[in-house]
């Protein structure tokens, strides 16, 4: 394990592997550096990388340095950029690929970056989450109240059936892992706050992203999942769409599919 300072002097804990070109793994929610998934990622990486696989503040080894602020997360990245050489390639999942759209069109340089279904809402037709969604769980991390911030991020963030959440409940392991991470939770909703509203996106926001991007998206995919997608191809300058059954994001990460995309585009 390794340690990158930030800006504000918080340490953000990852693991390096492998040997290549500088690629940075930037997770999404309930998503740290030892999760199985991203794991299977930057082990396949590793042979045509040097993968930086990091715990984002607030996370696995990170610290938490307060107040949270997207501010202090964009500079996160950017130490971990700066450790790596000072340019890297990018990949974000979800949350992770919003906190990269927002870095890079603040000026963070990037290589490439790699976008992963984004969770943006573009279309009033998709679900769209309730007023104060980010302030909720903010409240609801504040009174101790864990389990329900998890339950609420899941059914009113994600769309998950409340069923699923109650299985989770069944599983120990699985619900520690989801309620010890509870506390980033508004993070991530504070990365989403105002792109949520099934509104579409305003390309003055992103024209700052001209390094060459890739949007991954999965075919199996809810359609307000792939029509955000769609949306950040289409607003980014210098963009490109993948759209393939497995590269979904929603359950079980596909590790070697994903990786595949990865190598064919970053070394293209």
């Amino acid at each position: 394990m390794h340690y990158a300072i930030s800006k504000d002097g918080t340490r953000i804990a990852y693991d390096q592997t492998g040997q290549g070109p500088a690629l940075i793994l930037v997770s999404g929610a309930f998503g740290y550096r030892k999760f199985a998934g991203v794991t299977q990622l930057a082990a396949l990486l590793s042979k045509r990388f040097t993968v930086y696989n990091y715990d984002r503040r607030g996370r696995g080894d990170s610290g938490d340095t307060k107040p949270y602020a997207i501010e202090r997360e964009i500079e996160d990245l950017e130490a971990m950029i700066q450790g790596a050489g000072g340019a890297a390639y990018v990949w974000g999942l979800s949350s992770g690929a919003v906190l990269c759209m927002l870095a890079a069109a603040r000026g963070v340089r990037m290589k490439k970056v790699v976008l992963h279904e984004p969770p943006f809402v573009v279309e009033k037709a998709d679900r769209i989450v309730p007023e104060r969604f980010a302030s909720r769980l903010t409240e609801m991390i504040d009174e101790g109240k864990r389990g329900e911030a998890v339950k609420y991020f899941m059914t009113k963030g994600m769309g998950a059936p409340s069923f699923i959440v109650g299985m989770m409940r069944l599983m120990p392991g699985v619900w520690s892992s989801l309620t010890g991470l509870a506390h980033t939770l508004p993070y991530d909703a504070a990365l989403l706050d105002g792109y949520m509203e099934g509104k579409p996106l305003s390309p003055a926001m992103w024209q700052g992203i001209a390094m060459p991007a890739l949007v991954l998206e999965g075919t199996e995919s809810p359609a307000g999942l792939r029509h955000a997608a769609k949306a950040v191809a289409d607003v980014l300058p210098n963009a490109q769409l993948v759209s393939k059954k497995g590269l979904g994001h929603t359950k079980k990460l596909n590790a070697a599919m994903i990786a595949s995309e990865l190598e064919a585009f970053l070394l293209a």
